[in-house]
């Protein structure tokens, strides 16, 4: 086991149950693409249908803990229950990305030395992109500009847009008709809205051409029209 080691799952680490990790886990494995072969007579080879999109995929943490193992193991075991759902998880040996993930599978210690100190696994299951933290950086235009992902994957931005007009991203024109300050449009789930989901706006923005916008490999343009002031897009940035 590797003291130095730890795993963040939900806003809790590892180390506040007393857990040390096998530094050999196996949770940042990369995806399979989701495709089939379909086998047609007369035609040699199989003929590939791509579904455009990667599965989730599975990995493992070793973990043990050294003391009071009865009292740490209980406490961590409740805190997992409790999760509901995806949550952000980051751990020491990858500190320049995160995955959101969610517990898979039950967790079953092997004890020693009379129930002091014992080991176990925790499985998750996570979606398939590796979020990077760069990604997470609000970037503001006041005026026209170009972005650039560096990575191989599109990018699904979340953009806070301030006045009313119409702007440009790429080839996806958005013009907001109304706003209170601001309104945000989150292009990963296709939804706009302002205060955190309080306040529905979906109905004051119109997609005037295309879909929500996306940022493609390499350079994207972005053109602010009369009426929008500023423009906070975060990138959203992944790799597998």
């Amino acid at each position: 086991m590797s003291a130095g080691g730890f795993f963040t799952f939900a806003g809790r680490s590892s180390r506040e149950f007393g857990i040390l990790i096998n530094e050999a886990g196996s949770m940042w494995n990369s995806p399979e693409r989701d495709s089939e072969a379909v086998q047609v007579p007369g035609r040699n080879g199989d003929l590939v249908i791509d579904n455009g999109r990667w599965q989730n995929t599975t990995g493992q943490y070793v973990c043990g803990i050294g003391v009071n193992f009865r009292e740490n193991f209980r406490a961590f075991r409740a805190f997992l229950a409790s999760v509901i759902g995806y949550s952000r998880l980051e751990d020491s040996w990858h500190p320049d990305e995160f995955r959101l993930a969610r517990l898979a599978g039950a967790l079953e210690p092997q004890l020693f030395k009379n129930g002091l100190t014992g080991e176990f696994t925790v499985e998750f299951e996570a979606k398939p992109q590796r979020f990077l933290k760069a990604g997470e950086t609000p970037q503001e235009l006041t005026s026209s500009a170009t972005l650039t992902n560096n990575t191989l994957y599109t990018a699904k931005p979340l953009l806070r847009v301030y006045g009313t007009g119409t702007f440009t991203i790429g080839n996806v024109s958005i013009k907001i008709n109304s706003a209170s300050t601001y309104t945000d449009i989150d292009c990963d789930i296709g939804e706009c809205y302002k205060d955190t989901y309080a306040i529905n706006c979906n109905g004051n923005v119109e997609l005037t051409s295309g879909d929500f916008p996306t940022l493609k490999p390499g350079n994207t343009g972005i053109t602010l029209g009369s009426g929008i002031t500023k423009i906070i897009v975060t990138p959203r940035w992944w790799t597998l």
